[in-house]
């Protein structure tokens, strides 16, 4: 048992939080990534559709998508190499910084989302946040 605090936390329940964790940010920013790579003319039409009304990001589409594009994609390879090296068992160095760069896109994401004023979308992220809060604390809590 590991123990910070008054907090105890079983060694194999914090393996299955990150294993769980990173895999779900595996799954989520390498289909997002690759998605928007395979179709860049439709994601970057959808995109500027939805913040034509924010005029500080309507001009800045092109390299805001590429930045987000990267981002996801650095988050998705970096969870998946982390599931595929197991190297969410001893505190793991991939999968760590795959959730911290899964961490910063969806505050990317979030962003967005404000100004284009979708707030449905904002409130959606915001459940994966506590995905990525919640696995970025399984890290926090042992090696």
């Amino acid at each position: 048992m590991e123990t910070l605090g008054h907090l105890t936390a079983d060694p194999s329940f914090l393996s299955f939080a990150r294993f769980a964790a990173t895999s779900f940010f595996a799954i989520v920013f390498l289909q997002s990534s690759l998605s928007k790579i395979a179709d860049v003319d439709g994601n970057k039409a959808y995109l500027s559709d939805v913040f034509k009304d924010a005029p500080t990001l309507s001009g800045m589409v092109e390299p805001l998508f590429w930045a987000l594009t990267l981002i996801e994609l650095f988050a998705g390879v970096l969870c998946g190499l982390g599931v595929i090296t197991f190297s969410f068992v001893s505190g793991g160095f991939l999968a760590r910084w795959g959730i911290t760069f899964a961490t910063f896109a969806l505050l990317a994401l979030v962003f967005g989302a404000r100004m284009a004023k979708d707030y449905a979308t904002a409130g959606t992220l915001a459940g994966y946040f506590a995905v990525a809060m919640l696995g970025l604390l399984a890290f926090a809590l042992g090696h």
